[in-house]
């Protein structure tokens, strides 16, 4: 949330909660006969957006074979052409948008954008942007790296809870440049010991040795270590499972101690890694994606069984590829129970964690999945072939992760698109309107009923961190950070305000129930805060640095006020802590941050580069 917006969203509220006409579909998953129960009405009076921009892909993106594209390949519309989130919309469930408002989802996105092809982001106004700060799906940093920003999870009431930031400073940007000497990944990068002894550093060059009374210890800091290719490569995770934090980079998964930072062990990846689920199995096991080959032709295909407690390969295998348009966009992985989900543009398959056998595909009909959030629901987006790509037909559907079958479908009106899942317990969902240039969050009941429709004031942007949301093609629902949920409560954090001395925001709390605003919790004065997750009836947030200002981990009381600090990072190690992009995890009493993107000018300054921070007492 330092950086400047790439363009600032239009003011205005959502509108009251409107209940829908019409009750959820059977699980067959077919568009309804008749008129379809209707998602939040349009706003009378829409604000003014900024013009969509065209979907034709700049030079370089990949284009589509010659030919008529089959069913379920990207139209010049729909949520495939570009994310069909928040097209330069408000930057959260403001600016009177009808549509539903999702909440985070507990879990990073499905699969990060695959590293390593160098296809240039797309950028639009108000669009994601790869790394981005705060600031919403709508702004934040300039592209300047291939990717995006790692996925970063929010496990709700779980004891994890992670953040996506991006740090500020044009000096700490990610370059492309060329990178020569071997890839192959180190197996032990530099880890430099914070213990305040001077063990870890030179002695004028101690990470504690500035610490003041009341700040926390900095336990450890990592440096890359890594030869990479000359865009960098992002970061997959992080998962902590245990005493174990576990990250995927390029062409290896990493398990390191959380108390020391040194390396447990070291999984060595064929070629890059390409996608990886939010969340693990409850006894530490992922499935991640893999590229074919390492050729420019490969594609995101190969899925790897990872156990994150030992760093133990299980099975292996290909996707099935279902016709000959299949597999042209990148795939999102999801883990529910012991299913992972392979949602990609019009056709998904399903796998049993534990042996890798195929559980489902495909469903017959006119409505197909494209993609999945996980966690302790299924939750599945689909999409209905209709005879007019401006005008698409979405659905949002809870799936047995064990059949495929819908237990449940929410038919939104014609014309919204599901665009993220914020949290599937309780289920909060994002849907944007594309002609229109709307945005709306929905709450949704557990028969999948619509529950509330979150109401926004005009004095208030909201601001939804999707960093890792751009991808070629695809559609992910996890990944989205700096919203937060409990049973009743949804939280969710503004905008920067620059009108004064220094940045600063607010969280606010929204009743699930009523989906109106219960509270606004102003940050610090010249500070920003955005939610992490949920913490003894409060909400758990990160303070994040400024630049003479360490960050800080608090909690924000049920009924709101100022935040309580519960970690408090070293002033003096503030220029470190605020990576370019970062992930901010608690756990355990200690804090984590965690860089989401690798890159630099050259092999040294590359090498070199810090990737994680942990923090304690």
């Amino acid at each position: 949330m330092t950086q400047p917006p790439s363009q600032q969203p239009p003011q205005g509220g959502f509108g009251a909660p409107q209940e829908p006409q019409g009750t959820p579909q059977p699980p067959q998953g077919q568009p309804p006969q008749g008129q379809p129960p209707q998602g939040p009405p349009p706003p009378a009076a829409p604000p003014q957006m900024p013009p969509v921009p065209p979907s034709q892909p700049g030079y370089g993106y990949p284009q589509p074979p010659a030919g008529q594209p089959g069913y379920g390949y990207p139209q010049a519309s729909g949520p495939y052409a570009q994310q069909p989130g928040p097209y330069g919309a408000q930057p959260g469930p403001y600016g009177q948008q009808p549509g539903p408002y999702g909440q985070q989802q507990p879990g990073p996105y499905g699969g990060p954008a695959q590293p390593g092809h160098g296809y240039p982001q797309q950028q639009f106004p108000g669009a994601p942007v790869p790394g981005g700060s705060g600031g919403g799906p709508f702004k934040g940093k300039p592209a300047v790296v291939i990717g995006a920003a790692l996925a970063a999870l929010l496990v709700i009431g779980g004891g994890v809870f992670f953040a996506v930031s991006g740090g500020d400073g044009d000096d700490k940007k990610p370059v492309a440049a060329s990178s020569s000497g071997d890839t192959k990944p180190s197996t032990s990068p530099t880890v430099d010991e914070g213990d305040g002894t001077g063990g870890g550093r030179e002695a004028d060059d101690d990470l504690n040795a500035g610490r003041k009374a009341g700040e926390a210890k900095v336990l450890w800091l990592t440096k890359n270590g890594v030869d990479l290719p000359r865009n960098g490569a992002d970061v997959y995770g992080p998962w902590i499972v245990g005493d174990t934090l576990v990250k995927g980079m390029y062409r290896s998964v990493v398990g390191y101690s959380v108390a020391d930072g040194k390396e447990k062990w070291t999984l060595p990846l064929p070629a890059d890694m390409c996608a990886a689920p939010g969340t693990p199995t409850a006894d530490g096991k992922i499935v991640i994606g893999v590229e074919s080959g390492t050729t420019d032709k490969a594609d995101c295909s190969e899925l790897q069984l990872i156990d994150l407690n030992t760093g133990k390969a299980g099975w292996k295998k290909s996707v099935k590829k279902n016709g000959a348009w299949d597999l042209m966009s990148d795939i999102g992985l999801a883990i529910s129970g012991d299913t992972v989900t392979v949602g990609r543009t019009g056709n998904s398959s399903a796998y049993r964690v534990s042996d890798g056998k195929e559980l489902f595909g495909k469903p017959s009909g006119n409505c197909q999945p494209f993609a999945f959030a996980g966690g302790a629901k299924l939750i599945a987006a689909s999409s209905c072939r209709t005879s007019d790509l401006d005008n698409p037909q979405h659905q949002v559907q809870e799936i047995d992760p064990l059949t495929g079958k819908a237990k449940w479908t929410y038919t939104p009106k014609r014309g919204w698109e599901v665009d993220k899942v914020y949290s599937v317990s309780p289920l909060v969902v994002s849907l944007t309107q594309s002609e229109e240039k709307k945005w709306s969050i929905l709450a949704l009941r557990e028969n999948g009923t619509l529950r509330s429709q979150l109401v926004g004031g005009k004095e208030d942007k909201f601001s939804v961190d999707c960093g890792h949301d751009f991808a070629v093609f695809g559609e992910k629902l996890e990944g989205c950070t700096g919203v937060a949920a409990d049973a009743n409560t949804f939280y969710m954090m503004t905008e920067d305000d620059t009108s004064g001395t220094g940045r600063t925001n607010k969280v606010i709390a929204f009743d699930l129930n009523t989906g109106k605003p219960k509270w606004k919790a102003p940050a610090p004065a010249e500070r920003t805060m955005k939610p992490l997750g949920t913490e003894g009836g409060g909400v758990l947030v990160y303070l994040e640095p400024s630049y003479d200002k360490g960050g800080a981990i608090a909690t924000i009381a049920p009924t709101g006020g100022s935040p309580k600090v519960l970690l408090q990072h070293p002033d003096s190690t503030t220029r470190i802590e605020n990576f370019f992009s970062s992930t901010t995890l608690y756990a355990g009493g200690r804090s984590f941050v965690v860089s989401t993107r690798v890159s630099a000018s050259n092999d040294e300054e590359e090498k070199e580069q810090t990737t994680m921070m942990a923090f304690g007492k």
